[in-house]
């Protein structure tokens, strides 16, 4: 892995660019001293001061929410004290309408009556020239992440911050927290020959972090053009908590993410997606039930006998509503976490994929190896098509996951 040290910018920019607000007060304060509190909260209390005599803009969607569940483009556009023109939408769109691959495009906000503006697979100058055709002086970047690599939220982030350096405008992360906790980044790291929307950047799999952290990571590591990033952080949270700590209210971050549950396994058997086995895309239960026509009770019994930690196998029958198998009943195996803090996700994602492989015939990768974009390089499927067990595949990263660690606990904000 070659990760290119970049000295840490100083305060205005990088981690340095906490609001007055954020840094009048620890990040993560001591029991008893209130609930967590994100950095929309932070930055509404203090009336919004951050963005004073500007014109704004926010790219989010429908997890952009205060703890009583109010939009925050609703709750900014009737205060005065806000100069809110533009809402750029992610993929799945602003208001959360498009599935997978898909966006809502350029349309007028029926509620706020603002325009909004579509970034899905948008990046470097043509991105650019979206956010100088909206007029805004500052962009805001306000999304809910699952934890995981491939999940294209951060690379939105990733490529709204590299947007906004070539068009001269200031970027605002407001922080939300990892929902699967910021204890460790897990499993391999992106070689950046396999850049794609779902990787950009030699980052683990499992990465750990919140976006406020990613952003420092990104502005100090990897653009090309740094943009000085500035965020307001939490207060509240530890690095050690799980979602439902919060006291937030869930907000599918997309529509295969129906609960806190399926961002617990989500960074694990998302890999399916480079199989031809269903990754449980519809039903209710996405990514906690995987399977495909011909699999019986043998793959349960052999993920089972792997003793992984934290998780249990039930074998499962199910007909997806759309997708791999739409409308045929396939057998597989519903994961079911009956202790989250021992559980690791990549772990079990590999664990599946080699009994898989083993117990039913019929395995294959998707034709154009879209696991590799997934994991990052071809090691993966390459160890698992020679018979590598679980152990000898998690092996062969772990020297590019050490180097990853040590370079990303220098951008942790929280303790």
């Amino acid at each position: 892995m070659s990760l290119s040290r970049r000295s840490l910018l100083a305060a205005g920019g990088a981690l340095g660019a906490a609001t007055a607000t954020a840094a009048a007060s620890p990040a993560s304060p001591a029991p008893g001293h209130g609930r967590m509190r994100t950095g929309f909260e932070r930055l509404a209390a203090d009336g919004y001061a951050l963005l004073a005599g500007e014109r704004v803009g926010v790219v989010t969607n429908p997890t952009g929410v205060t703890p009583d569940a109010r939009h925050i483009v609703d709750v900014m556009h009737a205060d005065e004290r806000v100069d809110l023109v533009a809402v750029f939408g992610p993929e799945h769109g602003f208001r959360g309408t498009a599935q997978a691959g898909g966006s809502e495009g350029r349309y007028d906000d029926p509620a706020t009556g603002l325009p909004v503006y579509d970034t899905y697979l948008k990046s470097g100058q043509p991105l650019a020239d979206v956010f100088t055709a909206s007029g805004v002086d500052t962009v805001v970047f306000d999304i809910q992440d699952a934890g995981a690599r491939f999940y294209t939220y951060i690379w939105t982030l990733y490529d709204c911050m590299a947007a906004a350096a070539l068009a001269g405008k200031r970027f605002v992360v407001l922080d939300r927290p990892n929902p699967v906790t910021g204890r460790a980044a897990l499993g391999p790291v992106l070689d950046r020959a396999f850049a794609t929307f779902v990787g950009r950047e030699p980052i683990a799999q499992a990465h750990g972090m919140t976006v406020a952290e990613l952003a420092g990571l990104f502005d100090g590591e990897f653009l090309a053009k740094p943009v000085a990033v500035e965020t307001v952080r939490m207060t509240g949270w530890r690095r050690s908590e799980f979602f439902d700590a919060t006291g937030l209210p869930w907000v599918p971050p997309s529509p295969n993410m129906p609960t806190a549950d399926t961002a617990l396994v989500y960074s694990g058997t998302c890999l399916f997606e480079g199989t031809n086995l269903s990754e449980g895309r519809g039903t209710t239960r996405p990514f906690e039930l995987l399977g495909a026509e011909g699999i019986d009770r043998r793959w349960a019994e052999a993920a089972n006998a792997l003793g992984l930690p934290g998780i249990r196998f039930r074998e499962a029958y199910f007909a997806p509503t759309f997708s791999k198998f739409q409308g045929k009943t396939v057998g597989g195996v519903q994961l079911h976490v009956h202790d989250r803090e021992s559980f690791d996700p990549v772990r079990t994602g590999i664990g599946l994929l080699v009994t898989a492989r083993s117990s039913w015939s019929g395995f294959a990768w998707r034709a154009d190896n879209w696991i590799d974009k997934l994991t990052g390089s071809t090691r993966v499927r390459t160890l698992i098509d020679a018979g590598a067990d679980v152990d000898e595949v998690v092996g062969a990263w772990q020297t590019d996951l050490a180097a990853f660690r040590a370079v990303r606990e220098e951008y942790l904000i929280y303790r």
